[in-house]
């Protein structure tokens, strides 16, 4: 395994986490004499193959159900200082509910304290203003810092850019947990702004979130030779040094195998991206065409700026994956996601894009022209069912 300096916190990270949101037994809270014996056994397996592999950051959450109860058993049994623990609490509760929550996940964790509190999804202005204001969720971490609970405060988000920069910017965070790889590289500027202000940067999800790699098209497969589209993925992110660790959300121990793979060849990235990275951009300018690849994201209005809050530049990003590189599966289940997820995936889908005046909202898009018709089609070629978060079904 490699390590990396995760920022200010100057904790040596592992290039790869064991995320905590795939291997409980349950989304709800359940006592533990409730959780079955081989969802125990599969999570003490997984905790075990990450540390033998080096993996000595695990990651949870008070909102993936019984995830911390399940850890507790587990962690109490391993040595303490040769592991970094993080766990996150959600913000749609008042400040003293937080405080609440955080009790429960310490508790359930049977540690003393956690290494990585996160505050889970600022993902709108609102939810940054309520953390960060006089009596706010920030006060409470400074709290439980001062009672030795917790080492470091950070945050989660699956924001948009603007949210996630003027978050880094207050200075009052030690890490960011973010969504950033191959195929969504629009959170750049919030990277580069945590490094200015020397941060550790976690990435969210590199292999579901990042093209459900688990299971890619034959099209993404064939494009990524030699490598795997997740070890391609792998690499294409811990290329960059800016970024410290990506999050395995294992669900069975041997789910770190493939991207342990990708740690024998970092020292190779670039060479091995090259040609991976050129194949990908020729086939998306073949199928999409050179105007629409370069110039498809500009000017393009935020969901709150669209009429029937339709969240256009997704609806599109979506429709390219699927059309260039056959990620159908992907995209609709990502498309419909959409007009159920509040905050943590906002915005509509392009079902009744008829009934709407895009003008006046499509006016700084050199494709305004197009567009309607481009989302009616990704509505042709996406739609379905609606689909929930995990944690709602």
């Amino acid at each position: 395994m490699q390590y990396r300096r995760f920022g200010r916190t100057q904790l040596q990270m592992p290039i790869f986490s064991c995320g905590g949101m795939r291997y409980q037994y349950s989304w709800k809270d359940r006592p533990l004499w409730r959780v079955r014996r081989r969802s125990q056994q599969n999570l003490a397996a997984i905790v075990h193959r990450s540390l033998e592999v080096g993996i000595n950051h695990i990651e949870t959450a008070r909102a993936y159900g019984t995830s911390d109860l399940q850890l507790g058993p587990i962690l109490k049994r391993l040595p303490r200082e040769q592991m970094i623990i993080q766990t996150k609490v959600m913000l749609e509760c008042s400040p003293k509910e937080f405080r609440r929550k955080f009790d429960q996940s310490l508790a359930n964790l049977k540690l003393d304290y956690v290494d990585l509190l996160g505050l889970h999804g600022i993902n709108t202005h609102g939810l940054l203003h309520d953390t960060i204001r006089p009596g706010g969720f920030l006060d409470v971490v400074r709290q439980l810092q001062e009672q030795g609970k917790v080492r470091f405060v950070g945050f989660s988000t699956h924001g948009p850019t603007d949210v996630i920069v003027k978050a880094i910017e207050t200075n009052q965070f030690d890490y960011v947990n973010l969504h950033w790889y191959y195929i969504n590289q629009s959170n750049w500027p919030a990277i580069e702004a945590a490094s200015r202000h020397d941060m550790g940067v976690f990435i969210i999800s590199p292999s579901d979130k990042g093209g459900m790699l688990q299971k890619p098209s034959q099209k993404l497969v064939n494009l990524c030779v030699p490598l795997s589209p997740m070890v391609f993925n792998d690499l294409f992110c811990l290329s960059h040094p800016q970024v410290h660790t990506l999050s395995i959300g294992a669900f069975k121990p041997t789910d770190f195998d493939e991207h342990l793979k990708a740690v024998e060849l970092l020292d190779q990235a670039d060479e091995l991206l090259s040609p991976i990275l050129v194949r990908l951009e020729q086939e998306a300018i073949a199928i999409l065409g050179e105007k629409w690849v370069k110039t498809w994201q500009i000017g393009l209005p935020t969901s709150e700026e669209t009429p029937g809050l339709v969240n256009i530049p997704v609806i599109l990003w979506l429709r390219n994956l699927a059309l260039a590189y056959d990620m159908v599966e992907y995209a609709k289940g990502r498309y419909n996601l959409l007009d159920g997820a509040s905050h943590w995936f906002p915005g509509s889908r392009a079902d009744r894009i008829r009934e709407l005046d895009l003008r006046y909202c499509l006016r700084h898009s050199p494709h305004a022209d197009k567009i309607p018709a481009l989302l009616e089609d990704a509505h042709r070629l996406l739609g379905g069912e609606q689909v929930k978060r995990l944690s709602q079904q």
